[in-house]
């Protein structure tokens, strides 16, 4: 078994899914479209990466003599990373094309709808959730933790249930706070009928 291939692919794994992760979490608060979609761009890239990651580790250990941990680490993360490719990448490319329509006022402030739509939990939640997992691939990859009938796995199995939980619930709330800013301004601005100073 060839652990340090297996430690190098799964620690690449980890470094770009907690990378997009952290990048998705950071997304809604940029202070400008211009930043916003720069943002956008490099947590796509982020993902093609990844997604590059998950087809090499196949290839890879195919290449190299001996049995490897690499595959059986990686299927884990590779659960929610088809999420973010089926339904959170689609999101990323509408929030960089709508911060893209300011690119001819770069430092034009964030419309609050598109700060609600990068912070769908859609984006976040898939992506933090493949970083997450990813990190326990690392075990996996070491040869500490084997993947069939473990209890550390079973173990880290619920810690990331837990864990994926409580992202939900926080993206979920950051979402409709920030949507409930793109009402505001309809209800505070409501037209009310003029009066009449004639009688």
């Amino acid at each position: 078994m060839n652990i340090v291939a297996d430690l190098i692919l799964a620690g690449a794994l980890v470094a770009v899914w907690l990378t997009a992760g952290l990048l998705a979490d950071a997304l809604p608060s940029a202070r400008s479209a211009l930043q916003m979609r720069r943002r956008a761009v490099l947590l796509t890239a982020l993902v093609a990466g990844g997604a590059a990651v998950f087809v090499a580790i196949p290839l890879v250990t195919a290449l190299l003599p001996g049995e490897s941990a690499a595959p059986a680490a990686a299927l884990l993360p590779a659960v929610p990373a088809l999420i973010v490719l089926t339904a959170a990448l689609r999101r990323v490319a509408q929030v960089r094309r709508g911060a893209g329509a300011f690119a001819t006022a770069p430092l034009a402030p964030v419309p609050p709808a598109l700060r609600a739509a990068a912070a769908h939990p859609l984006i976040l939640v898939p992506l933090q959730v493949t970083g997450l997992a990813s990190l326990i691939s690392l075990p996996i990859a070491g040869g500490l933790v084997e993947v069939p009938g473990a209890d550390l796995a079973g173990l880290a199995i619920t810690v990331v249930g837990v864990a994926v939980l409580a992202i939900g619930i926080r993206a979920g709330l950051r979402h409709s706070r920030l949507s409930v800013q793109v009402l505001a301004p309809i209800g505070r601005n409501r037209l009310r009928a003029p009066v009449d100073s004639s009688r």
